[in-house]
Formats: structure tokens, sequence, C-alpha cells
């Protein structure tokens, strides 16, 4: 195993370690950490995806013609990804919160118990 793939391999433990959170945890905090660590697992292998050896930042105007640069549209969608992404987690973590303020529990499985 060489270090060039150890970003997609830390990748792909995130998105993995993330599923396994969702499928067999009911913590409705343990579900949004869950759905966390799956985004950052995505931006990991977004960036990774975009990466050039040796490669100049696409902001650098005076790059001389020799290097290359390293992809813009990756670290876009990641950007664009991490403001989604913090947006969706401040949302269910205050879900999470009125969940436990009405019915006293943070487990998802007694919670689906009381619905009427």
């Amino acid at each position: 195993m060489s270090l060039g793939n150890l970003p997609f391999i830390a990748s792909a433990m995130l998105v993995i370690l993330g599923i396994y959170t969702l499928l067999f945890k009911r913590n409705l905090v343990k579900l949004v950490v869950g759905g966390s660590l799956i985004e950052t697992g995505v931006n990991l292998f977004l960036v990774t995806f975009g990466y050039r050896t040796a490669g100049v930042a696409p902001i650098y105007t005076y790059a001389p013609a020799a290097k290359r640069m390293v992809l813009p549209t990756p670290q876009a969608l990641t950007l664009t990804s991490i403001v989604i992404g913090m947006a969706t987690t401040a949302l269910l973590l205050s879900f999470a919160i009125h969940v436990y303020r009405h019915h006293g529990t943070l487990d998802a499985r007694k919670v689906k118990e009381l619905k009427g």
C-alpha cells in the first residue's frame, strides 16, 4: 500500500463508519454524527480526486506554463458541500433537541413507539 492511496482509504473508512453508525445506532445525536462522517468522507474524496502532485493553486494567476494546476471544480463543490452540510447538521441537531424536549428521550425506537 502506497501513501498516495491513503486519502482514498481514509475517505472510504469515514463513509463506512458513517454508514455503520446510521444502520446500528439509535441515538438521534449519533445518527447526526454518522451523517456528518459520511459527508466528511465524501468531501475528502472530492478534494483528493482533484489533487495533482506538485500542482499550483488555481487562484495563482502567474503560474509558470510548465506547472499543472490543481482542479478547481472539486474544491468549489467541496466548499458548497461543507456549507450545506453545516446547515443540515444544525437543523438535524435542532430537531433532536425538539424531540428530547417533547418526548424526554433521544432513542429513535422509543420516539417511534410514542407515535399515536
